[in-house]
């Protein structure tokens, strides 16, 4: 991705490139990434967390040295005598650096790294690389974040930020992340239950039990919904007006009566027809069904999916 884009960032006569991923929940100053730049004289500059052992084979592990200079690095390594010499820290419950793939290049430097090669990997490629014949330091950052580029961990993250005390806080005034704006009215709640639950804008509730949850923009809950620790994307629109008994399978957009669901992911413009009931499988769980799967024990209903009255998808 970031070699078909060389043209613009060339044409936008930066001298620096931040590259960034799509799939972390953080909050990080990059000006101050930046600061540690300039003062260190480097040419790449990577963001660096605290990592302990048994997360060693998550993450690209480096050897830093006093300088803050990363001297070798190695990607998800398991053997212990390569973890041996990856250790950076005295700290021995996490004695390790990991790589957070957010990266801070010089703009001849990345231009160097990628026109001349066929490296197609950071964290496996282009920085091992970089090591030898450029100076690279690692950055180090002390706040939450999170890869959440499994369906596990987008599935855990996501119902972590419900509770109470979660790690992490969109609500910091000094620090704002906006959403876009989408100008939708207000959610509706009727004679419902809610606890712990992420609720966007523009929702209709009626009547549910819904605790440690996501509830996605548009989504339509109805009368006698129990949901529980499950993430509800919402939808893309609203369906025009609809009886269960008039409606394509009989299944309106959203989820119908008396529906009974825990443990899942339930995408967008989603049709769970009343009285469906779904529970989580055993971590470690893969299956692959016509009109859901499961991943990692999580049942995942996929976008514009349509579950007939009366489906049951549990062990």
């Amino acid at each position: 991705a970031v070699r078909k884009q060389l043209g613009e960032i060339t044409s936008a006569r930066t001298p620096y490139v931040l590259v960034l991923a799509g799939d972390h929940l953080y909050r990080m100053d990059f000006e101050a990434m930046g600061a540690f730049m300039e003062e260190t004289k480097a040419d790449i500059v990577v963001a660096v967390q605290p990592v302990s052992k048994n997360d060693t084979n998550r993450f690209g592990i480096l050897k830093r040295g006093k300088d803050f200079r990363i001297t070798d690095f190695a990607e998800k390594p398991k053997d212990p005598q390569v973890l041996k010499k990856m250790v950076s820290r005295s700290d021995p419950e996490k004695p390790y650096l990991g790589s957070m793939g957010i990266y801070l290049f010089k703009k001849e430097v990345l231009d160097e790294m990628l026109k001349g090669t066929s490296f197609d990997d950071f964290g496996g490629h282009v920085i091992p690389a970089a090591l030898g014949t450029h100076k690279v330091v690692g950055y180090d950052f002390n706040g939450y974040w999170e890869d959440i580029g499994t369906i596990r961990s987008f599935y855990d993250t996501n119902l972590l930020l419900t509770t109470p005390n979660s790690p992490f806080n969109f609500v910091d005034p000094d620090n704002p992340i906006y959403t876009h704006p989408r100008f939708l009215p207000g959610s509706t709640i009727e004679d419902s239950h809610l606890e712990n639950v992420l609720l966007a804008e523009g929702c209709t509730i009626q009547n549910a039990d819904i605790r440690h949850s996501v509830v996605g923009l548009r989504s339509q809950i109805r009368s006698g919904v129990r949901m529980i620790d499950t993430i509800m994307m919402g939808g893309d629109y609203y369906e025009t007006a609809c009886r269960d008994e008039t409606s394509e399978y009989g299944v309106c957009m959203g989820i119908g009566d008396g529906a009974d669901i825990e443990g899942a992911i339930i995408d967008k413009n989603a049709h769970i027809g009343r009285g469906t009931i779904i529970r989580p499988f055993p971590r470690g769980t893969d299956i692959d069904s016509e009109k859901w799967v499961v991943r990692d024990g999580i049942v995942v209903i996929p976008k514009n999916a349509v579950l007939l009255p009366g489906s049951i998808i549990r062990p």
